[in-house]
């Protein structure tokens, strides 16, 4: 398919006077501490300075928050081949048979080492416990904690992390723009409200800042996965790929007034069932797998039992498996559900899709390079090609590892070549125009616009229609949000979320086919000749 090309509004979002702007220098600087982030850190050379920025706390990325587990052949019963093939025939035609397949002979090992930095993974007899989940094959995920594995997972990590004397960590810092000069990446724009604006100039950046939920009303993110590292890639001329795929969980609590849980895949794994408001099983109506079916199956069907019974949700049940399992595996789910007053083990669990995980990203090659010279990027800010149209479940974390053990060492490799000396290349700075003062946006009230507008007519089921809809409105609100001078990391994501919206109906216009977790109701069949990737690319 021949590239999109989307039109940043500016290259930069903010004016900077480099003469009155502080000035760091790093040799590694990475952007996003989640396991992505981490893990490229451990990769670097301990003779270089690497510095670590995270918008917000470690302990609050997007990888904490992950549920079900890490993916990888640990049963002897189960064997490489198999979680290939799983994976392909999840990714629905798009995988990348090399990424796939190096990607999952390294899962065990990646595990082993997770074990290794501190990380106590469940166990069973002795041996790491394995459960299954949608659209594998064997049992195969391994979990801590019962359902709070990203959680432990990263506690390990942030501890190794901060043991290293090379790496510094700047918490609640903002990355508002990567600086580049003769078209290499040269290290980012950050913001933090104790010391401002500061460039951070480095050999080598890697760029793991996550996922881009946020765009979507009904999520599993947290607050801080606005598209940001998709945003400050795309604007300094980094190619992005599928981002029409973004991944939509089948089950997410639903109760109106409350915030969106994740309701893990490994539930269904261990026996739950999916029934409607009638109290009728109705998965093996649509998929032989029934509720261990690949998620894009199991969301199109929820949708679609929704409209069946004209309800809101559907339920999770689990009241016939027995209590000790229910409590032992899943307590967070417990803890989560007992604060509306209902007992998993005994009571449905109201739930409904959700935005979950974005495929689509940073094109990187096999060792996590960009398109941008200077420039890596690792988790789910990236297009590996190995998610295709629908990712495979728990298989993000362990692509977080691989990816930024591959893009820490490849940064850290390129970073020993490069001399400390080297000069700051000049800039220059944007010019905005800004909007006076009286007419300042209410930030709030855009961010949901936005997000209600991408669920309504870029979400499970999209049209020609609906999309070219989606489009002109927000081709219309962002005329005057992207002209708008903001000062606070809230205007600077809305900034983030509009573009990178509008990247996603631009990639969605380009299918002209359902494949995976992209379905057009005018274009419901999957096209063979049509396996190909959407590149999108800016005109700047």
């Amino acid at each position: 398919m021949n590239p999109q090309i989307v039109q940043p509004r500016a290259r930069y979002l903010i004016p900077f006077d480099p003469k009155r702007v502080p000035h760091m220098f790093a040799d590694v600087l990475i952007l996003g501490g989640g396991i992505a982030g981490l893990r490229a850190a451990l990769s670097i050379d301990p003779k270089l300075r690497t510095v670590v920025v995270t918008k917000d706390e470690l302990v609050l990325s997007n990888s904490s928050w992950a549920q079900g587990g890490i993916a990888g052949v640990l049963d002897p019963l189960d064997d490489v081949a198999n979680h290939v093939s799983d994976t392909m025939s999840a990714g629905k035609g798009l995988c990348e048979r090399e990424v796939v397949e190096a990607v999952v002979k390294e899962a065990p090992q990646r595990i082993r080492e997770l074990i290794e930095l501190g990380t106590k993974f469940d166990t069973e007899d002795g041996e790491i416990a394995l459960t299954q989940e949608g659209g594998h094959s064997h049992r195969r995920i391994a979990h801590a904690l019962g359902d709070a594995t990203g959680k432990e997972i990263m506690r390990a990590m942030i501890e190794t992390v901060r043991a290293r004397e090379n790496i510094e960590i700047w918490e609640n810092t903002f990355s508002i723009d990567l600086l580049t000069h003769d078209q290499a990446c040269r290290g980012a724009l950050v913001w933090s409200n104790s010391h401002g604006k500061t460039f951070v100039w480095a050999k080598q950046t890697i760029l793991c800042t996550g996922g881009a939920g946020q765009l979507y009303r009904e999520t599993t993110n947290p607050d801080i996965a606005t598209a940001d590292g998709h945003a400050i890639a795309f604007r300094a001329g980094a190619e992005l790929r599928d981002m029409e795929f973004m991944q939509f969980h089948p089950t997410v609590l639903y109760i109106a007034g409350s915030s969106r849980h994740l309701i893990t895949e490994a539930v269904r794994g261990e026996g739950a069932h999916l029934v409607d408001v009638t109290g009728y099983r109705f998965m093996p109506d649509y998929h032989e797998m029934g509720e261990l079916a690949p998620r894009d199956e199991v969301s199109l069907a929820i949708t679609a039992q929704m409209e069946k019974t004209k309800h809101s949700c559907v339920y999770l049940d689990l009241t016939h498996l027995p209590a000790d399992l229910v409590n032992e595996r899943f307590p967070h789910i417990k803890k989560v559900c007992e604060k509306f007053g209902i007992d998993i083990t005994s009571e449905r669990i109201p739930v409904r899709p959700g935005a979950h995980y974005m495929i689509g990203g940073v094109t990187v090659d096999l060792q996590g390079q960009t398109t941008l010279d200077g420039l890596w990027a690792a988790g789910e800010v990236t297009s590996t090609g190995l998610h295709g149209a629908n990712r495979l479940a728990s298989n993000s974390l362990l692509e977080g590892l691989v990816y930024g053990l591959r893009a820490g060492e490849g940064a850290s490799r390129r970073a020993l070549e490069i001399p400390d000396s080297f000069t700051v290349p000049p800039l220059d700075s944007p010019a905005q125009v800004t909007y006076p003062e009286e007419e300042e946006l209410n930030i709030e009230d855009m961010r949901n616009s936005l997000s209600s507008l991408m669920w309504r007519q870029v979400g499970i089921l999209r049209s020609e229609q609906t999309l070219h809809a989606a489009r002109q409105q927000i081709e219309f609100w962002d005329r005057y949000v992207s002209r708008q001078e903001f000062n606070t990391v809230a205007g600077w994501e809305l900034q983030n979320m509009f573009l990178v919206a509008r990247v996603v109906i631009a990639a969605a216009l380009a299918r002209h086919e359902s494949r995976g977790v992209h379905t057009r109701s005018d274009y419901p069949e999957t096209i063979e000749a049509l396996a190909e990737h959407i590149l999108i690319h800016s005109a700047v």
